[in-house]
């Protein structure tokens, strides 16, 4: 999901720090809710989990390249699941952005678009849980196609993110049009690979007793 160097140059590629700017400002709005509902230190805590498991993610699974980017497995809905909207979004962003500081500084010039294609699928997949799950279910009790429309939510968000900032950097052509779907096939396996690891680790997770390192709609109804 990476935009490569050089698909988007110039003056153009002040859109990304625009929406990455708006991103950004969400991402504080819901901390702040965080912050009134739980404290610091318990989103401090499920941040910093889920940016190290960004980070493992990003570096140490296979991110083969496939059309106009990179497949990978982010685990977006898993990250909600588990921490909350807020913890995840920070992790994803927190996590991006050490990658692109130690790993890989050719990334950063991107990091706006490749930081509001992160995030605003997750806010999609937020919106999308709020009309899926009935307020009365925790979260380890969904079901394969609760899990599955989560999952599909940000996996699609992410896909329309790349081909957005492809097409709006390198125009409509017949070759960016093959490569921008391919892409988005090669994210099919995502989308059925990810609710199976969603339901492992909400299956795991009804063992765990909910604290600070967890959300609290894991176990209990809102």
């Amino acid at each position: 999901m990476h935009i490569e160097p050089g698909i988007v140059d110039g003056a153009k590629a002040i859109l990304g720090y625009a929406t990455a700017a708006g991103a950004g400002l969400a991402t504080l709005k819901f901390g702040y809710d965080e912050i009134r509902n739980r404290g610091g230190a318990s989103l401090a805590a499920r941040s910093g989990i889920a940016a190290a498991v960004v980070l493992g993610l990003f570096q140490l699974l296979p991110h083969p390249a496939v059309g106009v980017s990179e497949v990978h497995l982010i685990l977006g809905s898993t990250l909600f699941l588990m921490f909350g909207l807020a913890p995840a979004a920070i992790g994803l962003a927190s996590g991006l952005l050490v990658q692109g500081l130690l790993f890989a500084p050719f990334d950063l010039p991107q990091y706006g678009m490749n930081v509001t294609t992160l995030l605003v699928p997750l806010f999609a997949l937020s919106w999308a849980a709020r009309r899926l799950i009935a307020p009365g279910t925790p979260y380890v009790d969904l079901s394969y196609r609760q899990v599955l429309a989560l999952s599909a939510t940000y996996q699609a968000g992410i896909v329309s993110w790349v081909a957005f900032w492809v097409f709006y950097g390198q125009g409509v052509e017949l070759s960016v049009l093959q490569s921008v779907s391919a892409f988005g096939a090669a994210y099919l396996a995502v989308i059925l690979a990810e609710p199976l690891i969603d339901l492992g680790v909400l299956a795991l997770a009804k063992s765990l007793r909910n604290g600070m390192l967890l959300e609290r709609r894991l176990h209990a109804p809102a």
